[in-house]
This record gives structure tokens, C-alpha cells and sequence, in this order.
């Protein structure tokens, strides 16, 4: 591990979840390794720490440190149950800052969670104050961290065709479209990204349906790589049965922006670079 401690902050964006309400998290397990633990009785008592230190500042421990189990491989391919956690960023930070700072990561990790810039996780009522080109940049930015997420699960479950994976999950939604039909559908050009050019309600349903089949593909430990098309598939047809049972627009219908997020991320930089 020494020799591997030359590392940016991508670190700990690589372990990072986003659960199916688009909100990040940090596996416990996942983060000890990271900070230099090699055995968990340690660290926990770093996470005991950081408890108290959660509710010293007047913070509910539940909305930070989540409880749950995990299976994990032992001798022979046998598998058991452990204890692991679901760390918010501030969990992360507390943890971090309880942490044996003469550790390499452990000075990274505090830079980390304490000073960059956080993905601001807005209410209901922040994000109807948003113009709708701002709601597609945060949509967008779910779906990108979701995609990641969903494709970790996807082959762990066994899948090595992705481009077949996603287009079952894409015709599941849209009523039988490929990516490659959706693109031609909307008139786009060579390389351009067919998630760039959604509005915000087609992302949002685009991002409800990675989240929930990431959560089957786990939950239901499915393997195999035709049973977790089939998931994705039928995650996509019953999110569209969902629209159209509530009278909504189905994704295809729904109408292309008339810029891409790409244009509308080249005027931002044209505009300031011209003044």
C-alpha cells in the first residue's frame, strides 16, 4: 500500500455510493483500507470516536453513520455477515479527523471531505427554484455517479457486454429504443451523448431506473449476465408502466432540449473567458 500512497483525492471519489434518492455515501470497509486500518476492531473505535464527536455537535448519528450487514468472502468461498456502516461525507470527515493523522491518506482524507467542494444535496424547494437547464446539469450529474455505481453491480452480477446491458434497461423505458435509436431519434450528431440531451424529467426517470435496478442487482444477488439484463429490462418496463399509470409523458416523448449540456457548458466558458 506504501507504495501507492502518491494519490490524488480520486481515491476516495472512486468508493464513493449514490444511493437511489441521489444521495452520496462511504462504505466503512471500503474507507478502512484507504485510511491505513487493517484490522476493523481498530477502526472501529475510530468510528466510535466520531460518534461521539457527531452528537457533541448537536447532529443526529443516525442520519450520518447508517447501520447495516455485509457479506463477505472467508476460506473456501464460504461467506458471512459483518458489520459495516454507510458514512455520510461528514461522517467521512469526522472519522477522518479521529484517525491516526500521521498516516499519509489519513492528511489526504481530511483535505478531502473538509475542503472540496461538496455536491450540495438540495431540498425540494431549492431545486424548484432552479431553471431547467440547471436541474439537467444536476440531473446529469446523478446520472453519471449512478451509471458508475449501476456498473460496478452489473459486473459483479456478471455482465461483460455492457452496450447490451444499458440497451436493456433503454428499451425496458422507452418501450423498445435502443441508445442507438434514441440518438437518431433526436436528430444527434456523431459522439454526441444521448443523456446530454435530455431535459430534466427524462434524466430523472433515466436516473430512477439505474438506481433501482443497482439496488435488484444487489439485493437480489442476481448473476449471470442474461438475468441481469432481464433485471434492467424489466426495472425500465415497470418504471414506464409507472408513468403511464400516473398520466405522465413517456421518455420518448418527451421533448430534446435545443442545446446539449456540452453547448451550454462551452457558452459558460466562452462567456467568461470574453470578459
Amino acid at each position: 500500500m506504501k507504495g501507492e500512497l502518491r494519490m490524488n483525492n480520486s481515491i476516495f471519489d472512486n468508493i464513493k455510493h449514490i444511493d437511489k434518492y441521489g444521495k452520496e455515501y462511504w462504505e466503512a470497509r471500503e474507507l478502512m483500507p484507504l485510511l491505513e486500518y487493517k484490522k476493523w476492531d481498530k477502526f472501529v473505535k475510530v468510528i466510535n470516536s466520531a460518534k461521539i464527536a457527531c452528537k457533541q455537535s448537536n447532529n443526529m448519528e443516525c442520519d450520518h453513520f447508517l447501520q447495516v450487514g455485509k457479506m463477505i468472502k472467508i476460506a473456501k468461498g464460504a461467506k458471512r455477515n459483518v458489520l459495516d456502516y454507510k458514512l455520510s461525507r461528514y461522517a467521512c470527515y469526522l472519522i477522518v479527523q479521529n484517525a491516526d493523522s500521521r498516516k499519509e491518506t489519513v492528511a489526504l482524507g481530511q483535505t478531502y471531505f473538509a475542503v472540496q467542494t461538496r455536491r450540495q444535496e438540495l431540498s425540494d424547494l431549492e431545486y424548484s427554484k432552479l431553471s431547467e437547464d440547471e436541474k439537467r446539469f444536476y440531473q446529469r450529474n446523478l446520472t453519471r455517479k449512478g451509471n458508475n455505481s449501476l456498473n460496478i453491480a452489473a459486473k459483479n452480477a456478471g455482465v461483460k457486454n455492457f452496450d447490451k446491458f444499458h440497451n436493456a434497461g433503454y428499451k425496458g423505458l422507452y418501450g423498445g429504443e435502443t441508445a442507438d435509436d434514441i440518438f437518431k431519434r433526436k436528430g444527434l450528431r456523431y459522439r454526441e451523448d444521448i443523456l446530454d440531451n435530455m431535459g430534466s424529467v427524462e434524466l430523472a426517470a433515466n436516473f430512477f431506473r439505474i438506481t433501482q435496478t443497482e439496488e435488484k442487482l444487489i439485493n437480489d444477488n442476481i448473476k449471470g449476465e442474461n438475468d441481469a439484463n432481464n433485471t434492467h429490462y424489466k426495472m425500465g418496463s415497470d418504471i414506464r408502466k409507472f408513468i403511464a399509470s400516473h398520466g405522465g409523458t413517456m421518455p420518448e416523448c418527451l421533448p430534446t432540449p435545443s442545446k446539449s449540456l456540452k453547448q451550454l457548458e462551452k457558452e459558460k466558458v466562452n462567456l467568461v473567458t470574453n470578459n
